[in-house]
């Protein structure tokens, strides 16, 4: 036999049903409370005296498409101690059934904070209509708000990085559990003291996981001197990859003479680089203007009023990093390049085709992007022991040395042979960003100080100057299995749930659905 449906099994427990009233789009309910009696909420003292009755109208979880109402029926009792404040009071319902001045069902309660957390405002308030659970989208963010609670365990493993409230114009930091992969709080700012502040109220973090930012290291070294500070292995690696192509960069006269190629040959060049090679004319006038007063024991300050450019352009050009001849953009080819490749060694050699095929994969560039590739690697093709052609920007330039020999061409061997042959300190310092990346890849933590000697006088001495000042957090990530790429994961979430409220979210909201979600 089918069970029968009790009316019942339609009400939280801990209710009994009094009268069952079907229309056609709810279903009402009228209930009381299963005990006889009920306790004061001053004195605690059991009453089982009733001094009157009233409705309460409760919404809750929807049935067979129909939204069930609760007609609850409240008892008032009255206190039998003489000397308490409170002579006639109401009786409470469990948290687990209804609370105090509730106009929802806990059951009901709960599904609508898990809407907010997972959809939001708006769009969970649009959700819920089509469950029959009509809220609106400001009491959702208001039960979200309510039901946020931060975490109080013990913590051992955390990780700090910094987020954007708006990209370039305002930050905030993330800290996060690494052992239990949650979000603990999300602060207003990055200021060394507010950092510091939030690491002086939990003693007991014994890691720090942190990115190479000196702002951070402050604060951990001032708010938890107790703990282990680790640097984030990518960002080390990351960095040691800058400092090689600031090292290309400053050494691109010096590559220039290597290939023979301090003269460009017009002819050579397509007209996108042309247009490029002109630019560069000019700003080699603009160089030798602001190294001619340089020379004449100059400050900055002056030469920027002299001269009209910016700060950062006349601290680039000091520091050798305004030298190329081509400057790289990112291209949309870049995810074809493995496609060209292919079909250019099949035979293909037509532009016009090439691009036609390419629009076959989803390639939505235009022609123009494919002629120019198709002329690059055709004039590449008819190199000449007499002229390499165009040196590469720095950062091709770094690419090609960093690249196995068997996965370039001819003219890109070649070229890659002419700097190695012309230019040993970039050599050696390509050598020593090898072993860097070598170290850090198997945690090698004593080959550090032979590392940082040898690197001492070399065009990456910069960055080992870097790697002394942050010597302990360096040396814990050789040591320690922790790093701070799950922090920017959960900066990835942050980001999702910020784009989802349209960037309008407070940061009460951010961390009421991020720090406060079950």
């Amino acid at each position: 036999m089918h069970p029968v449906l009790q009316a019942s099994s339609l009400i939280p427990r801990g209710l009994v049903v009094g009268s069952l009233d079907d229309t056609e789009d709810a279903i009402i309910v009228t209930a009381h409370s299963d005990e006889s009696f009920a306790t004061c909420p001053i004195c605690g003292t059991v009453s089982r005296r009733v001094h009157s009755r009233y409705l309460r109208h409760v919404a809750d979880l929807p049935s067979a498409g129909r939204r069930v109402l609760l007609r609850v029926e409240a008892r008032r009792f009255v206190c039998s101690v003489t000397h308490c404040r409170r002579r006639i009071f109401v009786e409470r319902f469990a948290e687990t059934i209804l609370g105090e001045r509730a106009r929802r069902t806990a059951r009901l309660d709960c599904l609508v904070h898990h809407l907010g957390l997972a959809l939001g405002g708006r769009p969970a308030a649009g959700f819920a209509k089509r469950l029959m659970v009509p809220v609106s989208n400001d009491t959702l963010l208001r039960v979200v708000r309510r039901k946020s609670r931060p975490p109080d365990d013990t913590l051992s493993v955390v990780g700090i990085d910094d987020w954007a409230f708006r990209k370039n114009h305002r930050y905030g930091t993330i800290v996060c559990d690494l052992e239990r992969r949650c979000i603990l709080a999300l602060l207003p700012d990055r200021e060394p003291a507010t950092v510091a502040a939030w690491l002086k109220d939990h003693p007991t973090i014994s890691t720090l996981t942190r990115d190479r930012g000196g702002g951070y290291g402050e604060a951990m070294t001032k708010g938890a001197p107790q703990a282990l500070q680790v640097a984030d292995r990518w960002h080390l690696m990351e960095n040691a990859s800058a400092a090689f192509l600031d090292a290309v960069r400053k050494s691109m006269s010096v590559v220039r003479q290597a290939v023979g190629a301090t003269t460009v040959n017009p002819d050579l060049l397509t007209s996108a680089e042309r247009l490029q090679y002109e630019g560069f004319l000019r700003r080699e006038e603009a160089n030798a203007t602001i190294l001619a007063l340089a020379q004449q024991a100059i400050p900055i300050k002056e030469i920027v009023r002299r001269t009209g450019h910016s700060r950062g352009l006349v601290r680039r050009v000091l520091h050798g990093q305004r030298t190329d001849v081509f400057r790289s953009r990112q291209s949309s080819l870049e995810p074809y390049l493995p496609i060209l490749d292919a079909q250019w060694s099949a035979g293909c050699r037509n532009g016009a085709e090439l691009w036609r095929r390419l629009k076959g994969h989803g390639f939505r560039g235009s022609l123009r992007v494919v002629t120019e590739w198709a002329t690059r690697r055709r004039r590449s093709e008819d190199w000449s022991g007499k002229q390499l052609g165009k040196v590469p920007s720095a950062r091709t330039l770094a690419r090609l040395m960093t690249t196995s020999r068997e996965n370039l061409s001819k003219a890109e061997t070649i070229l890659v042979a002419a700097v190695e042959g012309g230019a040993p300190a970039l050599v050696e310092a390509r050598d020593l960003v090898d072993r860097f990346h070598a170290m850090i890849r198997t945690k090698a933590a004593g080959e550090l100080d032979t590392w940082l000697q040898s690197a001492g006088t070399t065009l990456v001495a910069s960055f080992a100057r870097g790697i002394v000042k942050d010597d302990a957090a360096v040396r814990g990530a050789l040591v320690s299995p922790w790093s701070n790429g799950q922090v920017e994961g959960q900066i990835t979430k942050l980001k999702m749930v910020k784009r989802q409220m349209y960037g309008r979210g407070k940061i009460d909201l951010l961390q009421a659905r991020l720090v406060g979600a079950p």
